[in-house]
């Protein structure tokens, strides 16, 4: 990882991912979670806040050195044990069917091959295991997303990578799961980032 993407990057999700509006939809995707939980793009930890006391464990995945330490606090403070996963979300060294639940907020638009991540999910999650998922993508308007479309460069550059405009549905069935719940929403700020994809799916 770079300056940027390593020192910058993470100090701007830790306060931008950390919104009243964020941590509504936090709450609401961590509501479910039982049981051996795999999160990808654990970042600063802001989820654990919010998990059930029925989450027995958390793996997280996250590359980056900076967002672990922000994290430190809230691992500390956490009743559910934390054990870290790795860096790579595309290249999980975890068992199959492993995990009851995997959770991942704002994630699958950083990472180079989503669908390798997604695959990777579905391997270590047991049958019927659940993904629970919020992402911000591409939007149905046309003219929004032509702007995504050209917007795009420039974001991955300003944010470690991350995509304006990938299609989180196609996606998500794409990678073998069948989508369980699905509901849309247009957050607060421009149009080009806020569109957001929070659902479950469930891995065969």
């Amino acid at each position: 990882m770079g300056w940027w993407s390593e020192r910058v990057v993470p100090t701007i999700i830790e306060h931008a991912c950390n919104t009243g509006e964020m941590r509504r939809y936090r709450r609401r995707q961590c509501a479910d979670l039982e049981g051996d939980v795999l999160e990808i793009g654990f970042g600063s930890g802001h989820n654990l806040a919010y998990l059930p006391a029925a989450t027995n464990h958390l793996w997280a995945v996250e590359p980056s050195g900076r967002s672990w330490a922000y994290a430190q606090p809230r691992i500390e403070a956490s009743p559910v044990p934390v054990t870290q996963a790795g860096l790579d979300g595309q290249a999980l060294d975890l068992p199959d069917d492993r995990f009851d639940h995997a959770l991942s907020t704002f994630t699958l638009c950083t990472i180079p091959d989503a669908t390798a991540a997604l695959e990777e999910i579905r391997r270590v999650l047991k049958p019927g295991g659940r993904f629970h998922f919020v992402e911000h993508g591409r939007s149905p308007d046309p003219k929004v997303a032509r702007w995504q479309d050209r917007w795009d460069p420039m974001q991955q550059r300003l944010f470690g990578g991350c995509h304006a405009n990938r299609d989180m549905t196609s996606l998500v069935e794409g990678a073998g799961f069948r989508i369980e719940r699905m509901e849309h929403s247009q957050m607060k700020g421009p149009k080009t980032l806020g569109y957001v994809y929070e659902g479950v799916a469930v891995a065969p």
